[in-house]
């Protein structure tokens, strides 16, 4: 099957995307989503439209998650598609449990400082502060350094995982299945961080696509 390629910045292709839903080779389907991650993203680069930048960080907003998941979900973790919808992924969890993760972060943040100081999340971290972190990451891959927006979205992804598993330890005893979800939480931000954190690395390399 032949992958067409954008000519124009554009969302995602939905015509594309409705390949996707039917019988399709698994190369294809890797195919697609490398193709779509890097014409959303050099092509923005290249505009310099603010407008675009905006609407790609509301892209699950417009388009729903299921299309970006048909496209991005099966990903491998260090490939630009894969760390595209991990990013997308945290900038939905933050928008619907604002409150849990500024706590979570909140509880993190003197153990992991220097993390705190990548992220770039504004003191105190309440609710506000870390959406406007994330929606600030996905401005950061479409108009700003690639790479530093991968480390910040690591760097937010350690801080959470750290709070996370305090609060998994000061539930132990008292709340235990509370503690084992919680811990479960911060094993895979943690996980995800590292994931975001390899990529910045085969950017700043040129490997990552």
């Amino acid at each position: 099957m032949a992958v067409p390629r954008f000519h124009k910045p554009a969302l995602l292709d939905m015509e594309m995307a409705d390949q996707l839903e039917g019988d399709i080779d698994p190369a294809d389907r890797g195919l697609i989503a490398h193709e779509t991650a890097l014409a959303l993203v050099s092509q923005a680069r290249e505009s310099g439209d603010p407008e675009l930048t905006q609407r790609l960080v509301r892209l699950v907003d417009e388009e729903g998650i299921d299309t970006v998941a048909m496209m991005w979900s099966k990903a491998g973790a260090h490939t630009l598609p894969g760390a595209l919808w991990r990013i997308y992924m945290l900038r939905e969890w933050v928008k619907h449990d604002a409150d849990a993760v500024a706590r979570s972060y909140h509880h993190g943040v003197n153990a992991a400082h220097v993390r705190h100081a990548i992220a770039g999340v504004e003191d105190p971290p309440g609710p506000r502060e870390v959406q406007t972190l994330a929606d600030s990451v996905l401005s950061g891959v479409f108009s700003g350094d690639l790479a530093v927006a991968l480390q910040r979205a690591g760097a937010f992804c350690r801080v959470v995982a750290t709070g996370a598993a305090f609060e998994a330890e000061s539930d132990d005893g008292h709340h235990d299945r509370r503690a084992h979800q919680t811990a479960l939480r911060a094993s895979q931000l943690l996980r995800t961080g590292e994931d975001l954190e390899r990529c910045a690395a085969m950017w700043n390399e040129g490997r990552l696509d």
